[in-house]
């Protein structure tokens, strides 16, 4: 049986730990559109060296991983560059207009039980089924 699924699970739990953490270190929800978003309006003020920290974490970590690997990771990302633009401002577009992001909403809105974290999540997974059937399976792009 193929343990691919092992993966997922510890990038899921290292992700609930980090989202704990930040939490229970900063006080503020671990949303990455939100780390992101204050350091390029300026609005980060006193914080922003803990959010360039978090940043370097989330680069830096799947390059020290990648021994564990064997050196090749094929993670199934499209070579079509418009589609990947495209992908990425819809993306962009979407967080901004939800106010936050998956690891918001997902992670550390629905741990704390909040609705619009449930709300959001439910429109992030449906917009992400009908985007693979409209991408993948009528337009064959992806």
């Amino acid at each position: 049986m193929p343990i691919d699924w092992i993966w997922g699970l510890i990038g899921g739990l290292l992700i609930g730990t980090g989202g704990a953490v930040y939490l229970l270190v900063n006080g503020r929800i671990m949303g990455a559109s939100g780390i992101i978003g204050a350091l390029v309006d300026g609005s980060a003020g006193d914080s922003k060296w803990e959010r360039i920290a978090f940043l370097a974490g989330v680069i830096l970590l799947p390059v020290l991983l990648l021994p564990l690997y064997g050196g090749a990771v094929d993670t199934h990302i499209t070579d079509n560059i418009p589609v990947l633009v495209a992908a990425g401002l819809l993306v962009g577009i979407g967080t901004r207009l939800a106010n936050g992001c998956t690891s918001g909403h997902g992670v550390c809105g629905m741990s704390r039980l909040s609705l619009r974290g449930f709300v959001a999540t439910c429109c992030y997974i449906l917009a992400g089924g009908v985007g693979v059937v409209i991408f993948r399976h009528l337009l064959g792009v992806i």
